[in-house]
């Protein structure tokens, strides 16, 4: 899985359609996310692949809440994205806006990503370090099985993601845990780059 699309290029289009904070940090926390998740599943060749997916898959959330993931291939086409990257952008939003189901397995981390960064996130800025390198995965077990704890991020969209993965629950809540804790500095970076934050 390969792609033309230059990062810049893909950065261009989120700001031309999303200007809210919350949106830009969660599509940057997700790209990061993605390509860790990219190269400790083997997939490290299509690692730039996986984080524009990540990048861009909440293109059309901001402008388009109604029509997320079915808006989305009228704005990734401004960029000339091929098929294969609309299908994995609109993928994760399978049985909530589309039918479209997750097939290659940066789909299903991004199906799992999209929902479970949000809720790791939010756990972590009710710490006293407002960060996630530490947490513990007993802590964000604590909170997950709290429902009324961030209520927007759906517990079984998680559940189902790791079924589709084929992975425990456990096992999914902790890579992605210590993936969110190897990328927090990156994250961080790529957030102040795309907001202009540190110029």
């Amino acid at each position: 899985m390969h792609t033309n699309i230059s990062r810049d290029d893909a950065a261009g289009l989120l700001l031309k359609y999303n200007q809210d904070r919350f949106h830009l940090q969660h599509a940057v926390t997700v790209e990061c996310v993605m390509k860790r998740f990219a190269e400790k599943l083997g997939y490290g060749g299509e690692a730039e692949y996986w984080g524009l997916v990540g990048l861009l898959h909440d293109i059309d959330f901001e402008k388009y809440p109604e029509q997320h993931c079915i808006k989305a291939p009228e704005l990734l086409m401004e960029i000339d994205a091929g098929d294969d990257l609309i299908h994995s952008v609109c993928s994760h939003g399978y049985g909530i806006m589309v039918d479209i189901k997750p097939e290659h397995e940066m789909e299903k981390v991004l199906f799992a990503a999209d929902e479970l960064t949000g809720l790791i996130g939010a756990a972590a800025l009710m710490r006293p370090s407002k960060s996630v390198s530490d947490m513990e995965l007993k802590s964000l077990k604590k909170k997950f099985k709290d429902k009324r704890f961030a209520a927007g991020c759906s517990r079984e969209i998680i559940a189902r993601s790791a079924e589709l993965l084929g992975w425990e629950l456990d096992r999914l809540l902790e890579e992605t845990l210590e993936v969110m804790k190897e990328e927090e500095q990156e994250i961080s970076k790529k957030f102040n780059e795309i907001t202009g934050d540190n110029q």
